[in-house]
């Protein structure tokens, strides 16, 4: 079944810049990522985002609003890793059937709380353009329109606003697609990361 899924993941970045996964993730596998130590126990760990990387990085709530936690592979949670690893997957998957040279990931646990939101950036850095691929996989329950928070793209000649429902993957070019995050009436979860064409090192982050 996830061979299907990573099929059409693949075309529509060959097709579009962009594809859409409805459950990448289960409903059990969100809850027990939702209900792990990483989201649960260590919430004081989590940190407000920044823009820019390293020595560049600078925090401005009027461009974003939301706080980070980096996911390490080789602590993760177990349910973390489930995720962990079908994104390794995806990777491999990717690169038999676009020929891409991907070769690792960077991810992080992302809460937005009410009314923050992400205004529309793009997610490579100017000066680092390792980031190939952007992947999103939200973790909320019961999502409803009027909730808002949707995912906003911005493409050749339109606008694309996505539900951030739960197990969803939206994976999209990095380098391409301009995107923000609307504001939600209600608390928004997901593991946000991006694929990249070198091997990831979070003590940079």
């Amino acid at each position: 079944m996830m061979d299907e899924t990573f099929e059409r993941i693949a075309d529509g970045l060959a097709e579009h810049g962009y594809a859409i996964a409805d459950l990448f993730l289960s409903q059990a596998e969100v809850d027990a990522i939702r209900n792990s130590a990483d989201f649960l126990q260590e919430a004081d760990q989590f940190k407000k985002a920044g823009i820019g990387k390293q020595n560049d990085l600078q925090i401005n709530e009027a461009i974003r609003g939301d706080y980070i936690r980096w996911l390490d592979k080789n602590n993760a949670s177990v349910p973390a890793k489930v995720y962990l690893d079908r994104l390794q997957e995806l990777i491999g998957y990717i690169n038999r059937t676009l020929f891409l040279s991907l070769k690792d990931y960077e991810v992080h646990m992302t809460i937005y709380p009410a009314g923050t939101f992400y205004k529309r950036h793009l997610d490579q850095f100017k000066k680092d353009d390792h980031r190939k691929l952007s992947v999103i996989c939200y973790l909320n329950d019961h999502w409803q329109d009027e909730h808002g928070g949707q995912l906003r793209m911005y493409l050749d000649n339109e606008t694309k606003d996505i539900l951030p429902v739960s197990g969803r993957l939206v994976c999209f070019r990095s380098d391409q697609i301009e995107h923000e995050v609307l504001p939600a009436t209600r608390e928004r979860l997901s593991l946000t990361g991006w694929i990249l064409d070198q091997v990831a090192d979070l003590r940079h982050l």
